[in-house]
């Protein structure tokens, strides 16, 4: 990655106390400019700023007028205006009229350019986006990896909550590397993966007679990982039982497999992870309250892709580098990545990316436009009940709550999963991987009304909550 027109910089520690705290600054961002991605940040002066072709010191995007477009922040909303453009400008991939303010949410094109609005564009003006090893760090990440770093240089585990495919195990690697047993061996176990039936002998081992076939010593995955760091990922799918011994491992740092007569010592640090809310499965009985006070602190959070907008172009570029050499990227892929939710986070936006650039070498396109983006990419798949390859049709916008705190692809998400479960909130739910109480919050906060979505069925309306 180049670094253009942006506050790219190298990769140092950064410092936790650089986020500016109170009042929220809103600003623009330059994200895409002339074939590459950017973290630009445009200064607001009397709570506008106006773009055009070369201000800024941007290099000039020959598709862009002198007088191009200009911002405005009214204190709740992002107001667009085109000043009579020769290209024209889009709101949020729609084309907006000359002259005629249109409210934007998330993106701006103008030309080959493409900016994005922020309701606090202080973390990114402060650290901008940094690419160190492979990996893509804005603002909140690199918030996150630096609370990673400094756990594990004080204590001995670290629980890590986010979506997956938001970069769990990124964070993990971080924490490991960090930390006095860095030398040591990484172990990373998905314990959704693991059949309860033989979670116990995977993770503690065994001895040789334990259980009918076993002829020989089988070390597990705790003893795999001893002198080094053990990634639980999914941590709240371990059986109760397994979850009964593995805190007696982390407490008294002793390892006792099946069969084994006597422990023995094992020294690990232990980073844990979940895209659950333990506290709600500590409820239901599902997951211990000691071993949740043992491993849930420290905790970081992983904001999800569609909250990260500024690292999306540094990816898609980065995704599109690794698969072709010489493929360039069109303004209109990063667009539409930009505008997608992308529910599998990095995860997905990397595999559809790399479907594009595939689909654009068999068109003989060396250039990867959104029309090489498979159908549906990034989008909420419909519930289990409809055809499994069924995607959510586009909906017909509502009228958007004038909140602060609104983020419109969260929204968009929602609602689209409402409208695919006709305001059933129970299957809305358990589509979007959140608790129903969750989702209620949700649903009060942005304004939306279930029965809003519900199909009428012989004259009578669903049942919400089943």
């Amino acid at each position: 990655m180049s670094d253009h027109a942006s506050t790219l910089r190298e990769a140092e520690t950064p410092r936790t106390d650089e986020y500016v705290t109170g009042k929220r600054t809103p600003g623009v961002a330059l994200l895409f400019h002339c074939g590459a991605p950017s973290s630009l940040v445009l200064p607001f002066h009397n709570g506008e700023v106006e773009v055009g072709r070369g201000t800024h010191g941007m290099v000039p995007d020959q598709r862009m007028s002198r007088r191009h477009a200009r911002i405005q922040f009214d204190g709740r909303r992002f107001v667009l205006t085109d000043l009579g453009s020769h290209n024209g400008t889009a709101a949020d991939g729609r084309p907006i009229a000359a002259m005629q303010p249109s409210e934007v949410q998330r993106v701006v094109r103008m030309g080959d350019s493409l900016f994005g609005v922020f309701l606090d564009i202080a973390p990114l003006l402060q650290r901008g986006v940094i690419f160190v090893e492979g990996k893509v760090l804005g603002p909140a990440l690199q918030e996150v990896f630096a609370l990673a770093k400094q756990s594990a240089q004080f204590g001995d585990t670290l629980h890590i909550t986010g979506e997956s495919g938001a970069g769990k195990e990124m964070v993990a690697h971080a924490f490991h590397d960090s930390g006095p047993r860095h030398g040591g061996p990484f172990v990373a176990v998905n314990c959704a993966a693991i059949p309860q039936g033989v979670a116990e002998r995977l993770l503690f081992g065994a001895r040789r007679g334990a259980f009918s076939g076993a002829d020989s010593n089988a070390d597990g995955y705790i003893q795999a990982a001893a002198g080094g760091t053990l990634f639980l990922d999914e941590v709240g799918d371990l059986d109760l039982q397994v979850q009964a011994k593995l805190l007696r491992v982390i407490e008294t740092k002793e390892l006792l497999p099946l069969g084994a007569n006597r422990p023995h010592r094992v020294e690990l640090h232990i980073c844990s992870a979940t895209n659950k809310d333990l506290k709600i499965l500590v409820a239901q009985g599902r997951f211990r309250e000691d071993l949740y006070y043992r491993i849930a602190r420290p905790a970081v959070h992983i904001p999800p892709l569609r909250k990260r907008i500024e690292e999306i172009p540094w990816l898609v570029d980065a995704a599109v580098k690794r698969t072709s050499t010489s493929a360039s990227v069109h303004a209109s892929l990063v667009e539409m990545c930009l505008l997608r939710p992308w529910p599998g986070n990095i995860r997905e936006l990397l595999v559809e990316v790399r479907s594009a650039v595939q689909n654009a070498a068999i068109k003989s396109s060396g250039r990867i436009e959104s029309r090489h983006l498979p159908e549906g990419a990034g989008t909420v798949l419909r519930s289990l009940s409809s055809s499994p390859d069924a995607l959510l049709d586009e909906p017909t916008p509502t009228p958007l709550p004038a909140d602060k705190s609104f983020d419109p692809a969260d929204y968009a998400r929602i609602e689209q999963a409402l409208r695919s479960h006709q305001g059933n909130v129970a299957g809305t739910a358990r589509a979007l991987g959140l608790h129903r109480t969750q989702l209620r919050r949700l649903i009060e906060r942005y304004g939306l009304d279930p029965q809003r979505y519900v199909q009428e069925t012989g004259g009578h309306k669903l049942d919400l909550d089943k």
